[in-house]
């Protein structure tokens, strides 16, 4: 079965002028649950001066629906959000880093290996404290600042974090640079070093390239991937990234294939044509445009 993480209340809305209130995020989550989703990259513990989208963290946690099956997660960049995350009822902390210096350097002021110090770090105490930790690394297809980044510095960054005691591993394709042949080798690398890993991937459709890179993915032995209801998407601290992968249209890709993802389609595009309303905008899913028919 295909196994897929909504990041659209988090990653989706996290770069849009509009910032949706509390109670709309809530719906939005319970819209998907009801769509089948289970679980969700829900929130983001970051400086709410910085992404004022993500300000209301704690008070989306609280209000969320507690179904049994449903998991969330809460994004973490350091040690006072892991603070923040811990005072909540996240289940799991997807603590983040970039994998290119240049990056780094750009949006945090440190370097690969100098984050990755301080953030297993926080994946230690935050395994600690009784939460599954995911260590999501960020440009490991391409870096928009320095280019193409080693997968042997992607791979040294995924056994710091896996030491500190994360269980899963998430690649990241920040701004939308990776291609199908690339995602082949670099999923083929991660599995010939590690063996038995779940490994999921996180795809940005900037050149038009994500059901595709998905696709790689998943004929390289991957069945857990991020996506976004809608289309929604985008990184305020990289050019250019726009969208998710779009989680009905992955879902009618698979599904066409005959493979299973455990949603309701119709429901799921009942719910992108719901957040366009919400955000006022058109937004760049083709389901539903197209539609089932």
């Amino acid at each position: 079965m295909i196994q897929i993480c909504e990041v659209g209340p988090r990653d989706g809305i996290q770069n849009e002028k509009k910032i949706l209130t509390t109670e709309q995020k809530v719906e939005l989550i319970s819209k998907l649950i009801d769509a089948g989703i289970k679980k969700f990259e829900a929130v983001s513990f970051v400086n709410p001066k910085v992404v004022p989208q993500m300000a209301d963290a704690e008070e989306v946690m609280k209000l969320v629906p507690k179904v049994n099956g449903v998991t969330y997660a809460g994004l973490v960049l350091s040690r006072s959000g892991l603070e923040r995350a811990l005072e909540t009822s996240v289940d799991a902390l997807h603590v983040v880093t970039a994998t290119s210096d240049e990056f780094n350097l750009k949006n945090s002021r440190r370097t690969v290996n100098q984050a990755v110090e301080e953030l297993t770090k926080v994946a230690e105490e935050g395994v600690a404290a009784g939460k599954k930790v995911a260590a999501v690394l960020a440009t490991a297809f391409g870096c928009p600042f320095e280019g193409n980044v080693p997968v042997e510095r992607v791979i040294k960054a995924a056994e710091a974090f896996l030491q500190a005691g994360a269980t899963e591993l998430t690649l990241a394709d920040t701004t939308g640079m990776a291609n199908p042949a690339q995602v082949a080798d670099v999923v083929k690398t991660f599995k010939n070093h590690f063996g038995d890993l779940d490994l999921g991937l996180h795809f940005h459709n900037t050149r038009g390239l994500g059901l595709a890179n998905a696709l790689a993915g998943y004929q390289a032995g991957v069945t857990r991937f991020d996506s976004s209801i809608a289309g929604l998407g985008g990184c305020p601290f990289a050019p250019k990234a726009v969208g998710n992968v779009c989680t009905e249209d992955m879902v009618h890709m698979f599904e066409q294939m005959g493979l299973e993802t455990g949603t309701d389609l119709d429901k799921l595009i009942e719910t992108a044509l719901w957040m366009e309303e919400q955000m006022g905008r058109t937004l760049d899913g083709m389901m539903m445009k197209a539609g089932e028919a």
